[in-house]
């Protein structure tokens, strides 16, 4: 058995243009000169509809804006701020510095004290607060003495009252007395 091949049908396509007849060039036939001034104007004609739609879309045409400027009133402007730079040769201005000194809190001033040692003479009011006092005893093997006294003169007339403790004791102590304590443990009040 032997294949045929069918007739070939003529190609009535013009000389120049590709497959399907889409105008594509197929060697080395030139476009005509009616095809380049469309492409020159058709081009030029795009950019100016672009432009004018662009135009048209901004708001409108010089009158209209002018009729809407006049209608509306003005409202705040925009603030400019320029900032200039010294050169290089102008003097620097002076410094001013402020000295600020910190005032202390005010603090409590410390009051007459509620313990003292059993060695010495204290002004009740002023050394040590006013009230009952209790002590351990003697600190040494003499015992402890204590005196309440009208004034720190030493004489015999000004002792209100005393005692030589061999152990533990109390006294009361009110403002203005003096009291004179020797070889005692720590004294602290307790009323």
């Amino acid at each position: 058995m032997t294949f045929q091949q069918p007739p070939q049908q003529p190609d009535h396509r013009p000389q120049g243009t590709g497959p399907f007849g889409l105008g594509v060039p197929t060697g080395p036939v030139q476009p005509t000169r009616g095809r380049r001034r469309w492409v020159k104007y058709g081009a030029v004609a795009l950019v100016s509809l672009s432009i004018g739609a662009g135009i048209g879309a901004g708001g409108g045409s010089t009158e209209t804006g002018g009729a809407t400027a006049a209608d509306t009133k003005a409202g705040p402007r925009p603030t400019v701020t320029v900032t200039e730079t010294a050169e290089a040769d102008a003097k620097p201005a002076p410094t001013v510095t402020e000295t600020v000194t910190a005032k202390p809190k005010k603090t409590k001033k410390p009051g007459p004290a509620t313990s003292f040692s059993g060695e010495g003479e204290f002004v009740v009011g002023e050394d040590i607060k006013p009230g009952t006092y209790k002590t351990a005893g003697p600190e040494g093997g003499f015992g402890c003495y204590w005196e309440r006294a009208r004034n720190a003169s030493g004489e015999f007339d000004a002792i209100i009252a005393n005692n030589n403790l061999n152990g533990p004791g109390r006294v009361t102590l009110n403002s203005g007395e003096y009291f004179k304590t020797n070889r005692c443990q720590e004294w602290k009040r307790v009323g």
